[in-house]
Parts: C-alpha cells; sequence; structure tokens
C-alpha cells in the first residue's frame, strides 16, 4: 500500500485505497491547516481557510456501495484529481482491486472488468494511461441533432446510454473561482455535484442528506492548491512573487471580474494582464551563472507571454460571432491573448459560463477515443467528434464540443491537460495552442510558458 506525505490529514480512505499518513515539514509548514505534497516539479501545497483539515468530512468517507469516497478520484497529492502515474502505482500495489477500478465508470467499456490482473489492466487502460472516467449521457429529449454513427476503436458493445464520453476528474480545489460546474456545465451548483456524484461514482443507495451535502460543499469551498516550491526556482513566493494557496486565497473573484466582452456588472473593463504572481520576477536578469535566477526570470517571461503575446483568435465556437447578454457581438476573428480566454485574475478559468470550441474534441486529437458522427436534423450537416460536450446537456447544434476552461493553479500536479487527457504533458498543451492559433512561439518562448505553468 502507498503512503503520500501529507500534513494535516491522515486516513486510511477505503479498502484497498491510498493510505494518507502524517509527514515531517519544516517547522513554518506544519500549520494544520496546511498540506503539502511533492509532485515532479517541486512541492504542491494546500490550504484551508476553513481550519484543519477535517477527515471526518463526508468528502472522505464511504456514503456509496462500491468502496469509493470522493477522494479515490479527487487525490490531494494529484492537486485533487488524479494522474496516471498514481493509478498505475494504486492498481500495482492492490493488483487492480482499489475501488477506482470499478466497472460502473472505471472500465473503458461499460459492465466489462476482467477478473485477472492482465485483463483488468486492460479494460482499464484508459484509466491507467489517461486518467479518464466513462461518462454515460443520452441526447436530450427534442435535440437538434442525432448520433448517426459511432467509430470505436475499443469495440465495446451496446451501452445504456447513447454516448460513453470520457473525461478526466475536475479538481474538487480553488473552486471559490467556478464559473461552470463539470466540463459540460451540466451541474448546477456544487450541492447537486455532491449528490450525483455519490450516487454515481459511488453508486449509493440514496441521496446524501442535506448536512452531508453542505459539510462537502463547505469543505471543497474551503481549499485552495497551487505549486508552491519550484525545484528550479525554489520558493514561488520569493522576491515578491505570490505564489502558493495561501496567496491564492485571497485573490478576488466573483462572475464577470476580468470579463473581456464587458460582461463585469461593475462594468471594470477587460484587463489582459490576468495574471500578476510573478511581476516583480518580470524584472530580474537572468543569469546563466546563476541558475535559480535564469529560472525566475524565465517563469516571469512566460507570465508575460501569457498575458500580452497577441495572436489572431477565429473559428472558436462560443466566442467569435457569438452575441451575449449585453449585446455585443464577437467577430469572426479577433487579436487577443491567452487571457482572452483565461481571464479570471490568477486563477485562469473563464469569469462567466462560457463554454468554447477550440477543437479539443476533434478525432485526430485523441485517436483512442469513439468517434461520433453526428447530423443536425434541419440542414443535414454533419460533424465528426470524440465528445459533443456542451450539445449533451443542451441539444443544441451550435455546443457541439464546447468545454469550459478550467482553473489552471496547480497544473503541474495533475497531468494530463484537456478534458481528454490528450496532452501529456505542459509541452503539448502549449504546442497545441501554439498550432490551433498559428501564434509562432519560439523554443525559447515555449520554454518560458511552460515553466510559468509549471509554476502554477
Amino acid at each position: 500500500m502507498r503512503v503520500l506525505p501529507v500534513v494535516g490529514v491522515s486516513a486510511c480512505l477505503s479498502i484497498g485505497a491510498i493510505l494518507v499518513s502524517p509527514a515531517r515539514l519544516p517547522a513554518k509548514d506544519t500549520d494544520p491547516n496546511l498540506m503539502a505534497f511533492t509532485d515532479s516539479s517541486g512541492q504542491l501545497r494546500t490550504f484551508s481557510t476553513g481550519g484543519a483539515i477535517d477527515r471526518d468530512n463526508p468528502f472522505f468517507q464511504n456514503l456509496g456501495t462500491n468502496g469509493r469516497t470522493c477522494v479515490t478520484c479527487h487525490d490531494p497529492s494529484n492537486a485533487w484529481s488524479m494522474t496516471p502515474e498514481s493509478l498505475q502505482a494504486r492498481f500495482d500495489a492492490s493488483h487492480g482491486l482499489d475501488p477506482v477500478f470499478h466497472d460502473n465508470d472505471g472500465s473503458i467499456c461499460e459492465g466489462v472488468g476482467g477478473f485477472s490482473v492482465a485483463d483488468k489492466r486492460k479494460d482499464y487502460g484508459l484509466l491507467l494511461s489517461r486518467g479518464l472516467i466513462r461518462v454515460g449521457l443520452d441526447v436530450p429529449s427534442g435535440a437538434e441533432f442525432i448520433i448517426e454513427h459511432v467509430d470505436d476503436p475499443n469495440h465495446c458493445g451496446p451501452a445504456s446510454n447513447d454516448a460513453s464520453l470520457y473525461r478526466r476528474p475536475l479538481p474538487a480545489t480553488n473552486l471559490r473561482f467556478l464559473s461552470a460546474v463539470m466540463w459540460d456545465g451540466r451541474e448546477p451548483d456544487l450541492a447537486h455535484q455532491a449528490n450525483d456524484a455519490t450516487r454515481g461514482h459511488a453508486q449509493a443507495a440514496q441521496d446524501l442528506s442535506a448536512a452531508q451535502i453542505q459539510q462537502i460543499v463547505d469543505f471543497e469551498s474551503s481549499i485552495y492548491t497551487a505549486q508552491a516550491r519550484d525545484n528550479g526556482a525554489g520558493n514561488l513566493d520569493a522576491e515578491g512573487a505570490r505564489g502558493g494557496p495561501v496567496r491564492l486565497s485571497k485573490e478576488n473573484f466573483f462572475a464577470g471580474i476580468n470579463d473581456p466582452v464587458g460582461l463585469n456588472p461593475n462594468g471594470t473593463p477587460f484587463d489582459a494582464s490576468a495574471f500578476t504572481i510573478f511581476d516583480s520576477w518580470t524584472k530580474l536578469r537572468s543569469s546563466h551563472d546563476d541558475p535559480m535566477s535564469e529560472l525566475r526570470a524565465s517563469i516571469g517571461r512566460g507570465q508575460q507571454i501569457f498575458n500580452t503575446r497577441a495572436f489572431t483568435i477565429s473559428g472558436v465556437a462560443g466566442l467569435n460571432g457569438q452575441t451575449f447578454s449585453n449585446g455585443v457581438t464577437v467577430p469572426a476573428s479577433i487579436s487577443g491573448t491567452c487571457t482572452t480566454c483565461h481571464d479570471t485574475p490568477n486563477a485562469g478559468d473563464h469569469s462567466v459560463k462560457a463554454p468554447l470550441n477550440i477543437g479539443i474534441s476533434d478525432p485526430d486529437k485523441a485517436p483512442y477515443l469513439p468517434v461520433y458522427t453526428l447530423r443536425n436534423l434541419s440542414t443535414q450537416e454533419r460533424v465528426k467528434t470524440t465528445d459533443p460536450g456542451r450539445a449533451m446537456i443542451t441539444g443544441k447544434w451550435a455546443d457541439v464540443g464546447k468545454f469550459k476552461g478550467p482553473i489552471l493553479r496547480a497544473l503541474a500536479a495533475r497531468a494530463p491537460y484537456f478534458h481528454n487527457g490528450s496532452a501529456a504533458t505542459l509541452e503539448q498543451a502549449v504546442d497545441f495552442y501554439d498550432t490551433r492559433f498559428n501564434i509562432g512561439l519560439t523554443a525559447s518562448e515555449k520554454a518560458d510558458l511552460v515553466a510559468f505553468l509549471r509554476a502554477l
């Protein structure tokens, strides 16, 4: 059984699951409101504004019938999500018996989970390789489209739902900055999500009580997670920088706080410099004789590129050609920066509910997933996609392939990226955007961007 270093929480989460044990940290990090983990980039920390982490909270309890808890898929050492590396370790330690490997949604095909370890490793291949959970959804009644054909590389048989969609678990942290709950925005709030997840993923026989739901929501709303130390750059709050979760917990947020199309309720204009964490490092002089200084300067340069590097944004459904509630219509082609979409200050998600289609669900981006051919019932137009996204909730043709932009903090600890895990590394994520929008980043600019994103 794997032992993880944690400050502030120790509990056996469920039979066959991870055993979380306390670990020793430097004196300044012994605050019971803090927990810390070593990750590939340095140190990840979670800070609780609600006091010491309460392991008796229902978030940590087995409230279903299959041995799962919320922590089964929202591992604090993985920034409250889960990664292929940690899943592979859990599989090996439990011989595939950890509750995460359950065929209600963990297996590639519905209801298929082999008995031998070799069979289970194959049947849970997308969970083990991409950290993907299967989500079964039906095309809504009265939808503007139908699913005309499915080309499934995994050769799954008939399922109980119209579509089997494979998605990464979103982090259960930094949730105060949310403008939409779930990748497709299908949950109205965290309370509904907590109950639906327990009924679905944990296969609970009954709804949670109002008290249990409130405890889970209060817990999730109180924790903030961010990278706190980088192996090369050192402490991310040094020399005037403001990295780490404590500073993050003090960031202001309200819906539309920095919206680029004028939806800020206070009328405050959009500020492209949405990230200011490493402002002081943008002034550092890099020196090859001082590797730490060089990397801090690189992180500062990466923040500047993220905020200010202009490129043409076109073909983004949900933005280009969209008319918003304030009457603003965005042209088919505009000049913008990364923060045009990642606009929430120092968090990086959409500050309003704004699902977008940037092409992540195009079949060539995830050849390991089923391809759905959708047909518009009015125009007979057809489109192929690995995930219809928001359209499976609204039934609208215009919503095909749309997803929300996730909160960007603590990226280093929760690869792979995008809803379908199609970018195994931050380098691949940056390459996707560079190609998709023809930004023309140089190798050094890409390295600076990756250094910045890794430090979030």
